[in-house]
């Protein structure tokens, strides 16, 4: 499978089917909801996959991407696919681990802009976005993409719900820290 990132230049995405790219409409649309934030971010892309939201991020100016992911294979891709679309004055790091210990381990780093897509049935989400709260600057974005049947509380720790979109199958949980 290829996937576009903004223009012509495609990303590489894994053989098999244990990673769930986010599909180009929803990826559009987050991105224009973003616009005006991207730009000088720091964004974190926990559950990184094919590293799409994270290279789709420094295309449009993020200053900083850190990913994380679980899986060696896609952290190899996530690095390989980053280095193609990061300028001279963009940074990134692709990190291997569990979601929530690599949280525990990333303080002192502080993030704009944080995507959240782990495996729909998973049981990361309450862990994760919990944690979260020490590693956000004020007024963080944090965007959780589930199945749109899955609920989500209105307050997760420190982080509130300020937006809920649906694409299809395909939910995104806005929240911003308080």
């Amino acid at each position: 499978m290829s996937i576009r990132i903004v223009g012509a230049r495609t990303i590489k995405t894994p053989d098999d089917l244990s990673i769930r790219p986010t599909p180009s409409k929803v990826r559009a649309a987050i991105f224009n909801i973003l616009q005006t934030r991207v730009k000088g971010a720091n964004w974190l892309d926990i559950c990184a996959g094919s590293g799409a939201m994270g290279a789709e991020a420094l295309v449009r100016g993020a200053a900083n991407v850190v990913g994380i992911d679980v899986s060696a294979i896609a952290c190899q891709i996530v690095q390989e696919n980053w280095q193609k679309f990061a300028k001279p004055n963009q940074s990134f790091q692709v990190i291997k681990g569990e979601a929530v210990k690599t949280l525990k381990k990333l303080q002192p780093q502080y993030f704009d802009l944080v995507y959240f897509d782990p495996p729909y049935q998973s049981d990361l989400y309450a862990p994760v976005l919990t944690a979260l709260s020490p590693l956000l600057k004020d007024h963080a974005l944090v965007i959780a993409e589930c199945d749109r049947l899955r609920p989500f509380p209105d307050v997760m720790g420190n982080l509130v719900c300020c937006d809920r979109r649906q694409y299809g199958q395909t939910a995104l949980i806005f929240y911003e820290k308080e």
